[in-house]
């Protein structure tokens, strides 16, 4: 804004995105493609800002993100938060593949004794499965 010769406080930025993110969202339903109801589900560890973190991730079976989660723990009550944003902002899914990491699979046991997941939920752990996922796993360290 100041090429414009416009000058504009920070604060009142900052009150425009809290004003208008919202409505934003709800816009953004209306034209965002549903994902899948099979997950492909995986973590990476990446630096960022020097830093190292987890990256949760889960993708459909045709490769559109479902949700991400960066954490600096890779642990059971990390990934259960993770599964439980990914089913709060989609639906639950039907089949979910898992990497073979203890976390998640832990997560989805869990998950399904709380009764967010249904009994029903197929899970399975396969790394050729996870190819998808994996594979774009490469990209992410270059871009952090």
């Amino acid at each position: 804004m100041a090429e414009s010769g416009v000058t504009i406080v920070h604060s009142t930025v900052l009150q425009w995105v809290q004003r208008f993110v919202p409505a934003f969202e709800k816009k953004w339903k209306n034209y965002a493609r549903p994902v899948g109801s099979s997950w492909r589900v995986a973590e990476t560890y990446i630096k960022v800002k020097g830093q190292w973190r987890y990256l949760y991730r889960a993708v459909d079976q045709q490769g559109q993100k479902v949700d991400f989660l960066l954490s600096k723990n890779r642990d059971e009550a990390t990934a259960v938060r993770f599964f439980k944003k990914a089913i709060g902002n989609h639906e639950v899914p039907e089949k979910i593949t898992l990497d073979g990491s203890q976390a998640p699979l832990q997560a989805v046991t869990e998950l399904k004794a709380e009764g967010v997941l249904p009994a029903q939920t197929l899970v399975r752990t396969s790394k050729y499965l996870n190819n998808m996922i994996e594979q774009d796993h490469r990209k992410a360290p270059q871009r952090c």
